[in-house]
Formats: structure tokens, C-alpha cells, sequence
């Protein structure tokens, strides 16, 4: 049987060469097996080298981390070029920063995902801001199950999504064919659609570089919305120093531990430490002073007794985080196994290359190459398809919305106070009015003749008067404006700022005022304001 159908291919390539098709791909012998193609000369070598480099230089130039008017139509021609490839020349794409993983690495159905780019959004927006990823089965489960999550928790709310990695925007558009905006395409599209009230909810870990960067977009945009508040990101305050710890710590502790316990196929972590096995969450790292976070992280570990768990990252900042040390970390407690698992909200291409990749410097790699454990497994899993977390997400988002101006009027009675000083929380409805960072968010109120007021230190010396009222009643002849102080604020770091603070009258505690400020620039925006213990 073989034998007749290898004289039907003879025929058929005879009749076509007959037919005036010349150029044929396989030579057949006469046994009817096929000859080796012919080797390539010099002159198609450099050919197909040439291609691939067009392609290469198509990525780079989408690798970037700014939008412009030209990004749609070199995402297409990116792709286009790629399709034009064949096989071999695919494998020869190297660049910069571009290589065949690009294009040709599967991870995933884009189209299960949801970019959340509609409009018709309605009065109230709330806009979940991630740095992103390209792997779309992470940006579907991780990204993805934390919008669902708040959504499902605001129905009266429109969510809708942002991106800060423009690279990876622009890698998904070009490789899938999906747009996701980035910030200021988001808040282009909420003032298009007319929104009031905006609610910003960072899937970020924490107070970082990241994070800094979404709340000077959102400064630029306060005077087009009546609200805009940045809610907590998953970790919510920093805390001064390594034995600070919060409940949202804890909560992420817990539920994450749990998980990756349950993974391992452990009924609990007691006998996975039995079992001489480690667990090891490996963060991304950052120089920015809330890398405290990881080392607060770690000590939230030993205060729930998890001898077995451990605290790195990639950057290696803080220094006890990088890999080395926590392989020294690991081997010198004893354990045998390990288990690596990203401590991200998404797993993508830190948790496929930097933590379980086959490269020599991945961390899985590292770890077998000292030789000091038995075995080196990996869980590629996210921080956001974990209920607690995203349950930690939605709470954030509902603090933000009870905290502004269209919160329940049910504000609850002001408590009675004796005369005294007392530690309060000052929150606004604008991140560009806010208390220092140094601050935790909170300021010393003075209760006396039955008079209460707040002394709040500001981030900066960007405000310069504010005003018990409206900016309207600020503007008129006489009206009583608050001067500032100048108060010296000291950061988690041990640097010192000197900013402004003021000392602002409260009308009443857990219910909202209105308090107008005035910049550098001599405009006057109002704002609503609340004083709570």
C-alpha cells in the first residue's frame, strides 16, 4: 500500500512539472523516498535573516512605554510582517527587546478575556487599574476575577479597566488583536461619557512606584469629575518600619498560604512541614521605599507561626529578599523540598520566566543548582484568582465609595468627646487633597469648649490656603481662609519633607463638610471632606 501511494505522488509531481509548474519543493528518487531539500545559499540565508530583522525592528518600535498617534497602525504592521514569515524565519526574530516568543508564544485564549472598554458608563465609574500582562489566561483569571468580583459587589457601578504598562497594551493589541486603555485613554473616555463620581481601585500590591504614577494621572483629572477617589491597593498602608503589619496583611497571608497549601496537595501546612517542605512566594521587588512592604510581609508570616514560608523577590530589594539569601534562608532551616510560587497579582511573565523558566538565572533554576533540596516544584498562579483576595479588593472599593459625597446620608451621630487631643482619620474626596503619606492618612483633632478642629500635614506645599466652605463663599471679600503651617514630615525611609498643614475646624464627626482649597496656580475647587475616629 505505501508503495502504490508513493507512485501516485511520483505521477502527480510529474503531471504538474508537465503542466509548466517548474519549480517543484521535494525531489523524489527512484526508491520513491525523498531527497533532502537543497541547502540553502548564502544569498537566501541573508534573505531570510533580513525578514526576520524587519520584524524585530517592528517589535522594538511597539516596545515602549508612551502611546502615540502612530501606535494602532505599527501594532498592525508588526503583526502583519510576523504573519509573513515563514517557520524558519520566525526563529531568527531577536531585538532588543523582541525574540519569536512575541508572536509565538501560547498563552492563551485572548478572547476569554474582557477589556472593559465600553462606553455608556452612566453617573458612577469605577476604574480597576492594573500594570497589566500579556499572558491572557493570567489577565482572564488574575485581572479578570478581581473586576468581576467588585462589579458583582456595585452593581449600581460601571467598572471599567486601565492598564499603566503601555508595552504591554501595545503587545496584546498587536498579538491579539485586543485594545485595553491606558490610564489617560480610560479617563479620556469617563469625562467623554459624562461621569461624576470616579472610583479608582489599583490592583496593585501596594503604596509603590506604580501606584505614585496612577495618583499623578488622577491628580491632572480632579477638576473634571465631582468625585474622584483612589481606593486602597491590596496591602492598603505602608506602616514605617518591618514589624508594621495591618489586617489586610494579614488577610493576604493567610489566604495565600492556604492556597498554595492546598495546591501542593497538603491538608494543612503543619504537614507540609513535616514533610520538609518550604514555601517560598517570590514578589516582583522595588528601590521605591514602600519595598518595607515585603519585609512586613515576612514578619506577618512569623507572627502567624509559618516557619515554613518564606519571602523573596526578583529585584532583590529589600537585600534579605534576593535569591541567594533566601536559598541560604531555606537550606539553613533545614528543608528538604521546595515549592515556588509568585507572590503577584497576576502570574505572567515574572512567574513563567523569572520564577519556573528553564533559563539559568529563574529562580527554580538557582535553587536546584545549589543542591541543597530534593526537589523544586512551582505553582504559576496569581494572588487575584484567590477569593479572600479579591473579597480584600472589593472591601477597598467599598470604603472608597462609603468615604465620598455619594455615600448613604445616614451618617452616624458625632460622638461626645471630653476636652483633649485625639488621633483622627481625615479623609477627601480627591487624591490630590490628601494628608501625607507619613501620616497614615490621619491627624491630631483637639476637642475644646465643646469646638473641635483637626491639624492635617498635606503632601507637599502645593495648596496653599483651604477654606471652611465653598470655593464660591471663598472668593468673596472677607471670607476667613486658613492659613498654612509648615510642618516636617518623616517617611518610612527616614528621609524628612517639610510640607504645609492646616488647622481645620470639624462641624461634626462621620459626616461630610465642605472644605475648598486654592493652589499655586490661584484657582479655588471644592471639595468634601470627612473627620472620623
Amino acid at each position: 500500500m505505501k508503495k502504490k501511494i508513493a507512485v501516485l505522488i511520483a505521477a502527480a509531481v510529474s503531471a504538474s512539472m508537465f503542466a509548466g509548474c517548474a519549480n517543484v519543493a521535494v525531489n523524489y528518487a527512484a526508491d520513491n523516498e525523498p531527497e533532502a531539500a537543497p541547502a540553502k545559499t548564502d544569498e537566501s540565508t541573508d534573505d531570510d535573516q533580513a525578514k526576520a530583522d524587519e520584524v524585530a525592528a517592528l517589535i522594538d518600535a511597539i516596545y515602549v512605554q508612551e502611546r502615540t498617534d502612530e501606535t494602532d497602525s505599527q501594532c498592525e504592521a508588526a503583526k502583519k510582517a510576523w504573519d509573513a514569515l515563514t517557520d524558519e524565519q520566525k526563529e531568527l526574530v531577536e531585538g532588543d527587546y523582541a525574540d519569536p516568543d512575541y508572536f509565538g508564544r501560547d498563552t492563551g485564549d485572548a478572547s476569554k478575556d474582557d477589556p472593559l472598554n465600553a462606553d455608556d458608563i452612566g453617573d458612577n465609574e469605577i476604574l480597576t487599574v492594573s500594570f497589566g500582562t500579556s499572558f491572557n489566561d493570567s489577565r482572564a483569571e488574575d485581572i479578570g476575577s478581581i473586576e468581576k468580583a467588585i462589579q458583582a459587589a456595585a452593581p449600581d457601578w460601571s467598572v471599567r479597566r486601565a492598564f499603566t504598562a503601555q508595552t504591554i497594551i501595545n503587545h496584546v493589541q498587536a498579538r491579539d488583536g485586543e485594545k485595553i486603555d491606558n490610564m489617560q485613554q480610560a479617563l479620556d473616555r469617563a469625562v467623554a461619557n459624562n461621569v461624576k463620581n470616579l472610583i479608582i481601585q489599583p490592583t496593585h500590591l501596594m503604596h509603590g512606584a506604580e501606584y505614585d504614577e496612577l495618583r499623578e494621572a488622577a491628580d491632572g483629572y480632579a477638576d473634571k469629575f465631582e468625585s474622584i477617589i483612589i481606593a486602597e491597593p491590596l496591602l492598603g498602608e505602608v506602616g514605617e518600619d518591618a514589624t508594621v503589619i495591618n489586617e489586610d496583611k494579614k488577610a493576604v497571608a493567610e489566604a495565600t498560604v492556604a492556597e498554595a497549601v492546598k495546591t501542593a496537595g497538603y491538608g494543612s501546612l503543619e504537614d507540609a512541614d513535616k514533610d520538609s517542605t518550604a514555601f517560598v512566594f517570590m514578589g516582583h521587588g522595588t528601590a521605591h521605599v514602600a519595598k518595607i512592604s515585603y519585609s512586613q510581609m515576612a514578619t506577618q508570616m512569623k507572627e502567624l507561626g509559618y516557619g515554613n514560608v518564606f519571602i523573596g523577590t526578583v529585584e532583590g530589594e529589600p537585600e534579605e529578599t534576593a535569591c541567594e539569601n533566601v536559598i541560604e534562608d531555606v537550606r539553613a532551616a533545614g528543608y528538604k523540598k521546595v515549592i515556588l510560587r509568585p507572590f503577584m497579582v497576576v502570574a505572567g511573565d515574572h512567574a513563567n520566566n523569572d520564577m519556573a523558566g528553564d533559563d539559568d538565572d529563574s529562580w527554580k533554576s538557582m535553587f536546584a543548582a545549589s543542591g541543597a533540596f530534593d526537589s523544586i516544584d512551582c505553582q504559576i498562579a496569581g494572588l487575584g484568582r484567590i477569593k479572600e483576595v479579591q473579597d480584600l479588593y472589593v472591601a477597598h472599593t467599598k470604603a472608597a465609595i462609603e468615604g465620598g459625597s455619594f455615600a448613604s446620608d445616614e451618617a452616624s451621630e458625632a460622638a461626645e468627646l471630653e476636652d483633649g487631643t485625639y488621633e483622627a482619620k481625615f479623609s477627601t474626596d480627591s487624591s490630590m487633597f490628601r494628608v501625607n503619606e507619613a501620616k497614615d492618612g490621619k491627624g491630631e483633632l483637639t476637642v475644646k469648649d465643646g469646638k473641635m478642629s483637626i491639624h492635617i500635614s498635606l503632601a507637599s506645599k502645593n495648596i496653599v490656603n483651604l477654606f471652611p466652605g465653598t470655593a464660591e463663599d471663598a472668593e468673596k471679600d472677607g471670607a476667613a481662609l486658613l492659613e498654612p503651617t509648615t510642618d516636617t514630615v518623616e517617611y518610612s525611609d527616614g528621609t524628612t519633607e517639610e510640607v504645609y498643614g492646616f488647622d481645620v475646624p470639624v462641624p461634626a464627626l462621620d459626616e461630610e463638610f465642605d472644605l475648598a482649597l486654592i493652589g499655586t496656580k490661584g484657582k479655588w475647587y471644592d471639595h468634601k471632606v470627612k473627620v472620623c475616629l
